[in-house]
C-alpha cells in the first residue's frame, strides 16, 4: 500500500526517468535505491516515530518520503515558508528528532535540538538494496500534514496508510489519469495538493514529475515545452502569471490532458482568460488538508465553469443549516464531507477534532457551498467569513468576482466590517493591474451595472498594492478584516 508501487516501476523499467529537478534527472532504479538506503540510515538515526523532511519540490523529497515509510515511521513534510515558531512548534508537537534537509534550509531550525541529515551529502547513486518492504494497516499513521496555521499555531493532521491510498486511487479513477501522463510539479510537497498530486499520483502511476523547487513562470513554460507535460497542477497566481508571459502560445499547451487549478478560489476572470488565450480549460478542484488534497475537481470530459467538479468516487458530501440539517438542492449551506479520505483527527487535539466531527463521521469544513441538479460542488466562501448586511447574506467570494470582471482590477478580496446601523457592511480592497487607473466610486457603480444589489455592493473599496497573504500565498482575510475594522469609513 503506497510504497510498493515506487519499487515494482524501479523493477520494471529500472532505466526510464521517473523525476527531473533542478539538480538533475533519476530513473526509477537511482530514486528507489536511494529511498531504501536513506530508509535503512533513517531507521538507524532515530528510534521516535516520526521524521521531518523540510526540502524543496525534487527527487530528494520525493526519496526522503519513501525512506521515512520504508524505516516504519511517520512523515511530516515541514513548510519552509512559515515563520520560525511555527516551525519551531511543528518540531515539538510531531515529536521529530531527526529532519532530512539541505543546507540552504537548515537554517530554519538552527537552534533546535535536532539531528540534521543533509541529502546533498547522499551519493545519487547508492548501492543497490533491495529493502524489505513494511506492511502497514490502512489505519496506521503514514504522514503528519500540518496546516498553514493562519490564524494560530499549525494544527498536525493525522493521514492514515488508508487515506492516502484511497484518495490517490479515486483521484486518479475521477479524472483518467495514465501512466503515459507527465506530470509538472511547482506546488511545494509539503502542501496536500502537492502531495497527492505530484507525488503520490505520478509514482502510483509510473509517470514522470518534472519539479520546480522555486516557482518561475519563464521556468515552468519552458519545462511545458521541453517535456511535453500533460498534467498540471498550480495555484491560481500561477496561472496568473503563465497569462503575462508575452511569448507563450496555445501550441505550447496543446499536448495538455487537464491543467488543475486548487489551493485556492480560482478567479474568473483568470479562468476566462486562460481558455481564451490558451485555448485550454483550467479545471477547478476542491480540497483540504483534512482530505489528503483532491476530494472535488473539474475533469476534461465533465466540468461546469465556476464549480469545483463533482466529488471523487467514495467521497459524500452534505451541505448543512446552522442546526446540521441537509438543505434543499441549489441552497447554500456549510459544506460536510465524509470517505476514506478524511483524516483520522488532529493529532495531540482531540478536543479540536470532536468539534470537527459529526455523530456519523462527516468532517465540518467550515467552507460554505451548494450541489446544483447534476451533482457539481460550488464553494461560496468560508462560514466565519459570511458578512451579514441587516439580515442579508453576502458571500465574499461572489462579490470579489464581480470586481474582477472590471477590466482594471487584478484581484479583490472583501471582507465584513462591523456597522452600529447594520450589523456589518461589505468592505473590499483591490489590487489594479499594471497601469491601470479607477476610482472606488467607479467601481460600486460597476457592481450595481452587473446587477448586484445594495447590501452586497461594498461600501468601502480600497485600492492596495498587495494583500497580505500565508507562506503558500492564501490571502489573509482575518488580517484584512482588521484593518478594515481599524480605519474609518471615507
Amino acid at each position: 500500500m503506497i510504497i510498493e508501487h515506487l519499487f515494482h516501476h524501479a523493477d520494471r523499467k529500472g532505466d526510464d526517468v521517473a523525476i527531473v529537478d533542478d539538480r538533475g534527472q533519476y530513473t526509477w532504479r537511482q530514486l528507489a535505491g536511494l529511498s531504501a538506503a536513506l530508509g535503512q540510515y533513517l531507521a538507524q538515526q532515530t528510534t521516535r516515530p516520526t521524521v521531518g523532511i523540510l526540502l524543496p519540490s525534487s527527487a530528494g523529497f520525493v526519496a526522503s518520503f519513501y525512506a521515512t515509510l520504508l524505516a516504519g515511521k511517520t512523515a511530516v513534510p515541514i513548510n519552509f515558508l512559515l515563520g520560525e515558531k511555527e516551525v519551531a512548534h511543528i518540531v515539538q508537537d510531531s515529536g521529530i528528532d531527526t529532519i532530512v534537509t539541505i543546507p540552504q534550509l537548515a537554517e530554519r531550525v538552527k537552534g533546535l535540538t535536532l539531528k540534521i541529515i543533509d541529502i546533498t551529502t547522499l551519493p545519487p547513486t547508492p548501492p543497490a538494496i533491495v529493502p524489505k518492504l513494511p506492511n502497514p494497516s490502512p489505519d496506521d499513521r503514514a504522514v503528519l500534514l500540518y496546516t498553514s496555521g493562519t490564524s494560530n499555531l499549525p494544527k498536525g493532521v493525522t493521514l492514515s496508510y488508508g487515506n492516502l491510498h484511497s484518495d490517490v486511487e479515486l483521484s486518479i479513477e475521477h479524472a483518467q489519469l495514465k501512466q503515459s501522463h507527465s506530470f509538472l510539479g511547482i506546488v511545494p510537497l509539503f502542501h496536500s495538493t502537492g502531495l497527492l498530486a505530484t507525488l503520490l499520483a505520478p509514482v502510483r502511476l509510473g509517470s514522470k514529475t518534472v519539479y520546480i523547487a522555486r516557482f518561475s513562470p519563464v521556468a515552468t513554460i519552458k519545462a511545458i515545452r521541453e517535456h511535453a507535460l500533460s498534467i498540471l497542477v498550480a495555484v491560481p497566481s500561477m496561472y496568473g502569471a503563465l497569462l503575462r508571459l508575452k511569448d507563450a502560445s496555445p501550441g505550447d499547451f496543446s499536448q495538455v490532458y487537464a491543467a488543475l487549478s486548487g489551493g485556492e478560489p480560482l478567479p474568473g476572470a483568470i479562468r476566462e482568460a486562460f481558455e481564451a488565450r490558451f485555448n485550454k480549460p483550467l479545471l477547478e478542484g476542491y480540497g483540504l488538508t483534512e482530505t489528503i488534497g483532491p476530494i472535488a475537481f473539474n475533469v476534461p470530459e465533465h466540468r461546469k465553469p465556476g464549480s469545483v467538479g463533482r466529488p471523487i468516487p467514495s467521497a459524500e458530501v452534505r451541505v448543512v443549516d446552522d442546526q446540521g440539517h441537509a438543505v434543499v438542492q441549489g441552497q447554500i449551506g456549510e459544506v460536510w464531507l465524509r470517505g476514506p479520505m478524511i483524516m483520522k483527527g488532529y493529532h495531540n487535539r482531540p478536543d479540536v477534532t470532536a468539534e470537527v466531527m459529526s455523530a456519523d463521521k462527516f468532517f465540518k469544513t467550515g467552507d460554505l457551498g451548494m450541489i446544483d441538479d447534476e451533482g457539481f460542488l460550488y464553494i461560496t466562501g468560508r462560514k466565519k467569513e459570511m458578512i451579514i448586511v441587516a439580515g442579508e447574506k453576502a458571500y465574499p467570494r461572489e462579490i470579489e468576482e464581480t470586481l474582477a470582471r472590471h477590466p482594471s482590477v487584478g484581484e479583490a478580496a472583501v471582507v465584513g466590517k462591523k456597522d452600529e446601523s447594520r450589523g456589518e457592511v461589505v468592505v473590499a480592497f483591490v489590487i489594479l493591474k499594471e497601469n491601470a487607473s479607477v476610482t472606488q466610486d467607479i467601481l460600486r457603480d460597476f457592481c450595481r451595472q452587473q446587477g448586484m444589489p445594495p447590501w452586497k455592493t461594498p461600501r468601502e473599496i480600497h485600492i492596495v498594492t498587495d494583500l497580505p497573504r500565508s507562506p503558500t500565498g492564501k490571502v489573509l482575510k482575518r488580517v484584512l478584516a482588521e484593518q478594515a475594522n481599524a480605519v474609518t469609513s471615507p
